[in-house]
């Protein structure tokens, strides 16, 4: 793929409303479709398409930076769980305008990993599958809920492609409401780091059976966060949400280098 941005009309635009679009009060998958934000041509971002849902909606992901220390940044993976998506994208806004911060690194963001579940205020994907209990664990269980079977589900299998593709050192799933920073594998340390710049507290849930967490964390080592915001962040702006925690995103970015 060219590293230069070179998007069709078509494919920009809906690039664009999926990804960048804003939102002052709670926010769905038919507001963010519906309200198209602009993009400059020196944007340094890569646009890739994951692959479709399980109703045809595209699955994509935003890179930015093209360094060796790689982040990678999701959210939505429950669909009724929708405040982490305009938190992407004014962190998709803010990075090229501070391009020190990527100097040596790569960002890659999925602001709506389970679209269908969006488009339905659901959990789960639209044939009832809670994603983040579908991924290859040792822990899983196959069941009507979890999938028959490890990443029957095509958004799983595109937030996999991402990690096998860039090889992230470190992972964020965005998730509400339980207002705590979880971890999974490594991620203590930047647990700690993400908890300097929030007033989200560090609380273990546990690894559960077939998640992300115990995905990465467990099976493949990497450090991942479970960034859990609170239930009343939905009704929040992007700048709102920002002000919160975007310092804390900033803080898994440039790991282990503090913010300045």
């Amino acid at each position: 793929m060219s590293r230069k941005w070179s998007l069709s009309s078509t494919a920009c635009a809906l690039f664009v409303v999926l990804v960048f679009a804003g939102c002052h009060k709670p926010v769905s998958y038919p507001e963010i479709i519906a309200a198209p934000h602009p993009l400059t041509d020196t944007l340094p971002a890569q646009h890739r398409i994951l692959g479709k849902s399980i109703e045809n909606r595209l699955i994509e992901c935003l890179t930015l930076g093209y360094g060796r220390d790689v982040t990678f940044i999701l959210a939505a993976i429950h669909g009724n769980e929708p405040a982490g998506t305009p938190l992407l994208r004014h962190l998709a806004e803010y990075l090229p305008r501070h391009p020190q911060l990527l100097a040596g690194r790569t960002v890659v963001l999925l602001p709506v990993a389970n679209p269908d579940g969006m488009a339905r205020n659901s959990r789960d994907n639209a044939r009832g599958v809670d994603l983040n209990r579908n991924f290859a664990t040792a822990n899983r269980l196959d069941n009507k809920n979890s999938g028959t079977a490890p990443l029957s589900e095509p958004e799983a299998r595109a937030i996999e492609s991402v990690i096998w593709k860039y090889k992230p050192n470190r992972i964020v799933s965005i998730h509400q409401p339980l207002a705590c920073i979880d971890y999974d594998g490594p991620g203590l340390i930047l647990a700690i780091r993400m908890a300097q710049y929030c007033d989200l507290p560090i609380k273990k849930l546990g690894a559960k059976p077939g998640s992300l967490g115990s995905y990465a964390g467990l099976e493949l080592g990497i450090p991942i966060i479970t960034f859990e915001l609170l239930p009343g962040d939905t009704a929040l702006s992007a700048e709102r949400l920002w002000r919160q925690y975007g310092k804390a995103l900033i803080a898994v970015i440039v790991y282990p280098d503090a913010v300045k």
